[in-house]
């Protein structure tokens, strides 16, 4: 038996972790002095409320070991191998909270997966994990197809401003653009984990634009894509360009992923973006 273990960074929703028997640990939300568990004490419409209400910006943790421990001591108990799929180290301090719950049961199977990626692209991959799971696959199989997934994973993004990456602390490379901020649109990348700009034009529309072109001459027109869209409180622009993306390629079936308070908190609202595995 296989037990597949993500987090909320994930973005997956809970009834779909619920019916595909994958574990999600909480991500922790800050707002001052008041924490909460994502995804359980504080859902995104909460979060957003808070958010524009709210005088200093929130902040998030990676989850404790503890809750990995919590999480890991059931399946570790019965023997059964256990695959923790979560965002890069660069983003999240995810990974190394779940190896310091790992090293906790120096004689059970528990591989803690660094996907390089966030949000769809991880999300993804945990679907992509189960389904192999489900199909018989053993658990090396599965890792290391999942590790084959890495660098091809592809993130481009737009922001309504840098300014949350900034504040947060997860800019990367592209501190660079912060002085010409409101003179440009930047298109930001996730590049080896990290947070890199990669163009910069005058207006959202051509930005929107030189996205779609991007998705185009880069993503394979097929379902082994798995192209994803995803949206921090733009749900219309995130369903247009599902549907744009879809006819273009050919691929009638794209999730939309809303990125949910963690992350949101990082990007700020009005961010879409997309992601997909490039081919081998």
């Amino acid at each position: 038996m296989i037990k597949i273990v993500t987090d909320t960074t994930a973005a997956l929703s809970r009834e779909y972790c619920q019916q595909r028997d994958i574990h999600v640990v909480p991500q922790i939300i800050r707002f001052g002095e008041e924490t909460f568990l994502e995804g359980l004490e504080m859902d995104e419409p909460k979060f957003l409320e808070r958010l524009r209400a709210a005088a200093q910006l929130p902040a998030t943790a990676a989850p404790a070991p503890g809750l990995f421990d919590e999480t890991y001591r059931p399946s570790a108990e019965r023997g059964e191998s256990i695959l923790s799929i979560h965002p890069s180290t660069e983003v999240s301090g995810t990974v190394a909270s779940a190896t310091v719950a790992r090293n906790l049961y120096a004689h059970a199977d528990i591989r803690v997966i660094d996907m390089r990626t966030i949000a769809g692209c991880l999300g993804e991959a945990v679907k992509q994990a189960a389904d192999w799971r489900d199909a018989g696959r053993s658990a090396d199989e599965i890792e290391a197809d999942l590790r084959s997934l890495i660098p091809r994973s592809r993130t481009y993004f737009l922001v309504a401003t840098l300014e949350y990456l900034r504040r947060n602390g997860r800019i990367g490379g592209a501190s660079s653009l912060i002085g010409s901020v409101l003179q440009i649109k930047p298109i930001l990348q996730l590049s080896n984990g990290r947070v890199e700009p990669l163009d910069k034009v005058r207006t959202y529309q051509k930005a929107l634009e030189r996205l779609k072109d991007l998705i185009m001459g880069e993503c394979p027109r097929s379902p082994a894509a798995r192209l994803s869209v995803m949206h921090a409180d733009v749900a219309e622009d995130a369903n247009r360009l599902r549907v744009e993306l879809g006819a273009a390629l050919g691929i009638t079936d794209i999730p939309i992923y809303s990125l949910g308070p963690a992350i949101t908190t990082h990007v700020g609202p009005g961010t879409l973006a997309v992601g997909f595995f490039a081919a081998p």
